[in-house]
C-alpha cells in the first residue's frame, strides 16, 4: 500500500491553487483601475454602473492584488522546490517559462524601439499623424536640449555593466560553493541597480523636455521609462536572491531562482546598452546639449 503513494515519474501535479484566478482578477482590476486613474489625473470623469471610476483607489487596490499572488504564488513555487518536487524535467520546464518571458520582454523593448525609430527615421510623417508638434524635418526636433550622453547615461551605463559582472560573479561563488562570494556579490549588484535608479530618477526631474511637449520626449520617456521599471523589478528579485542567500535557501546543484533573477539582470544590461547607443547618442546627435 505504502508503495502506491510513491511518485514513479518526473512530473509535479500542483495542488489546487488560487493564484491563477486570483492574477486574473487582479489584472482586470488593474487595468480598469489605470483607466479611472488616468483620468483623475486629467481632472475628467469616468461614468460606469452608475458611478465615477475617477479615483486612483482601483488601480492601487489591483496592485495589491498582484503583489499578493506574485508573493503567494512564488512562495509556494520554493516550497515546492525545497520539497524536491522540481525535478529534472520540472526544472527543465521552469528554464523554459523563463526563456519564453524574456522573449516577449524582447518583443515588448521592440514596440518601443519601432517607435523611436519611425519618429526619428520619418520626422515629417510622425508629425502629420501626430499633428502636436513641428519638428522642423529633422531629428531631435527644432528647440529641443537633449541630454549629454557622455556625462550621466554613461555612468549609468557604466553601472550595469559592472552589475552584471557583479551578478555572474555571485553566480560562479554558488556554483563552487563559495558562500561569502555569493552574498557578496548579489549585495553589490543590489547596490549598483538601486544606485542607476537613483541616477535615472535624477535625470529624470532635471531633463530639458517633457513628455507631453514634444513626440522626442514621449518616445524617450517610454523607452528609458519602462527599461527603468524593468531595473526596479529586476533590483527587488535581486533582493529577495540575497535574502534566500542568506538563510542558505541555493545550493549548487539547485538555485534556479537566483539564476532565472540572473538572466533577468543580463537581459536589462543587454537593453540598456541599445538605448544608450539609439536613443542618447545617435538619437540626439547633432542637437544642442543640456548638462545637468
Amino acid at each position: 500500500m505504502a508503495d502506491a503513494h510513491q511518485k514513479h515519474h518526473d512530473y509535479h501535479i500542483i495542488d489546487p491553487s488560487p493564484w491563477p484566478l486570483l492574477a486574473a482578477i487582479g489584472a482586470f482590476v488593474i487595468t480598469f483601475g489605470g483607466v479611472g486613474y488616468m483620468r483623475y489625473l486629467k481632472g475628467a470623469e469616468f461614468h460606469m454602473f452608475g458611478l465615477n471610476w475617477a479615483t486612483p483607489w482601483v488601480f492601487f487596490i489591483g496592485l495589491a492584488i498582484i503583489l499578493y499572488v506574485m508573493i503567494g504564488w512564488w512562495s509556494d513555487t520554493i516550497k515546492e522546490g525545497d520539497e524536491g518536487h522540481h525535478t529534472r524535467v520540472v526544472s527543465l520546464h521552469l528554464r523554459y517559462g523563463m526563456i519564453m518571458f524574456i522573449a516577449s520582454e524582447v518583443m515588448f523593448f521592440v514596440a518601443w524601439f519601432w517607435a523611436f525609430f519611425d519618429a526619428s527615421l520619418y520626422p515629417n510623417e510622425a508629425i502629420q499623424a501626430a499633428r502636436v508638434e513641428a519638428l522642423g524635418g529633422q531629428w531631435p526636433p527644432k528647440g529641443i536640449e537633449v541630454l549629454d550622453p557622455w556625462h550621466l547615461p554613461l555612468y549609468n551605463t557604466i553601472i550595469l555593466l559592472l552589475s552584471g559582472t557583479c551578478v555572474t560573479w555571485a553566480h560562479h561563488a554558488l556554483l563552487h560553493n563559495d558562500r561569502k562570494g555569493l552574498v557578496t556579490g548579489l549585495g553589490l549588484t543590489v547596490a549598483l541597480g538601486i544606485l542607476f535608479s537613483a541616477v535615472q530618477a535624477y535625470e529624470y526631474a532635471h531633463a530639458p523636455f517633457e513628455f507631453s511637449n514634444s513626440i522626442y520626449g514621449a518616445t524617450f520617456f517610454m523607452a528609458t521609462g519602462f527599461h527603468g521599471f524593468h531595473v526596479l523589478i529586476g533590483t527587488i528579485f535581486l533582493i529577495v536572491c540575497l535574502i534566500r542567500a542568506i538563510n542558505g535557501g541555493f545550493t549548487p546543484e539547485r538555485h534556479f531562482g537566483f539564476e532565472a533573477a540572473a538572466w533577468y539582470w543580463h537581459f536589462v544590461d543587454v537593453v540598456w546598452l541599445f538605448l544608450f547607443f539609439s536613443i542618447y547618442i545617435w538619437g540626439g546627435w547633432g542637437a544642442p546639449l543640456a548638462h545637468l
